[in-house]
């Protein structure tokens, strides 16, 4: 689980991120990033129910997505505030593996992961 200080909670922050933020593809995930003035990064995860009707099934997709980040989120520059969102039609039953490859390369893209 993500620390309390690395999670985007405030829908105002959300909402800027989204509206302000540059993004990056790649596949089945889009990155939007803004920089924030703080000395660590946040993040969130969007899901939407045009991936899935099913809440347990968008909650897993969350659960492994933020699973992934743990694992980077030391390797991270600060000062960064991060949105992942999941592209409706483009996940299936990724493994744990794939989803970390996909959010290591956005990362490395977005010169967010040293």
């Amino acid at each position: 689980m993500l620390a309390a200080k690395n999670r985007l909670r405030k829908q105002k922050d959300i909402d800027l991120v989204l509206k302000e933020g540059k993004s990056s593809r790649d596949g089945f995930l889009v990155l939007k990033t803004i920089e924030n003035r703080l000395d660590f990064c946040r993040f969130a995860f969007i899901v939407s129910k045009k991936v899935s009707k099913k809440a347990s099934v968008r909650n897993k997709i969350r659960r492994k997505l933020r699973e992934a980040v743990r694992l980077r989120i030391k390797g991270c520059e600060p000062g960064t505030d991060i949105i992942f969102l999941v592209i409706p039609g483009k996940m299936g039953k990724e493994d744990l593996e794939q989803i970390e490859e996909c959010v290591d390369r956005l990362l490395r893209k977005n010169k967010i992961l040293r």
